[in-house]
């Protein structure tokens, strides 16, 4: 089994006091453009307004950009460096572990070591536009379940959207990370969340017995204004209501200090109480469950 999460962010307007973490961005994705060949550079490199740029996917395919298996290891280093520059300490932690569970398919599925398909390197960097603290710009790692995002203008992140995290297995069940699980936060706190509602809120909250397929907005480049469903915000309990904010922080604390703060605001601003907590499938893990917070800039 395997664990999909998607979360879309639009934000509205931008802050002008740049944070120093954020500065860092576009210096290291400078430093880390300056160590590549002229062939490396042509892969890596696309206009900001190049239509590659919605050219995104959460499953293992060939990809564009430049992949970190193709990058020496002080290239890659450089890569790694914005991406931290760009995630908190958390978001970094959970897109490396990511990033190795590749490694436990590879035993799951019997592949050798050299075998290209499950390989924690197959990950691509995307620079789009000239990476510049004054001007507008953009970058991109994606590969097997991680697709991050982002778009700096006026020296800070201005969004971070389409964002996707994904653990495949969601649990590890056997060989040397047995137990390990990614994205352990995320489905635990939703399932305290929606144990605690009672038979009301339950029936309010619960959109359909049986779980979805995979991601209902999926990777389409013009996602669906999906109509708000589930309990409100305003219909929780004291408890409910710290739960839902506690797992709301999970998502949005992936991201550097700077934009996680103004974003987090952004959702206050709008209301909390307009946030909504919808719940498919089974209320115990291990047998397909969804979950879906939706208010007016966020869908997670």
């Amino acid at each position: 089994m395997r664990l999909k999460i998607f979360f879309s962010i639009a934000v509205l307007g931008l802050a002008h006091l740049a944070l120093g973490q954020e500065k860092l961005i576009a210096s290291k994705a400078t430093e880390f453009l300056n160590l590549l060949d002229a062939s490396q550079a042509t892969k890596a490199r696309y206009p900001l307004d190049d239509e590659e740029r919605f050219n995104w996917h959460y499953i293992p395919r060939q990809r564009n950009g430049i992949p970190l298996k193709e990058l020496t290891e002080k290239q890659r280093q450089a890569a790694l460096a914005l991406l931290k520059a760009s995630l908190s300490d958390q978001g970094f932690q959970k897109a490396g572990n990511i990033m190795a569970l590749e490694n436990v398919l590879r035993e799951v599925e019997s592949r050798g070591q050299d075998d290209p398909y499950r390989d924690p390197l197959n990950y691509s960097v995307t620079i789009f536009g000239n990476p510049d603290p004054q001007n507008a710009w953009g970058w991109r790692l994606e590969g097997h379940h991680i697709s991050l995002n982002f778009c700096s203008a006026e020296g800070i992140i201005a969004s971070a959207t389409p964002t996707f995290w994904g653990s495949n297995p969601a649990t590890v069940r056997s060989g040397r990370y047995t137990g390990k699980q990614v994205l352990k936060l995320e489905m635990d706190l939703g399932f305290t969340l929606v144990n605690s509602l009672d038979a009301a809120q339950l029936k309010a909250a619960l959109i359909s017995e049986k779980a979805p397929a995979d991601i209902i907005t999926g990777n389409h480049r013009k996602a669906d204004l999906l109509e708000p469903k589930g309990l409100s915000y305003s219909e929780m309990k004291e408890n409910q209501k710290k739960l839902l904010t506690q797992l709301l922080n999970v998502y949005v604390k992936n991201y550097e200090f700077g934009f996680a703060k103004r974003f987090m605001s952004k959702i206050e601003k709008a209301g909390i109480e307009n946030l909504s907590f919808a719940w498919a499938g089974s209320l115990q893990p291990g047998a397909g469950h969804y979950y879906r917070i939706q208010g007016p800039m966020l869908l997670i």
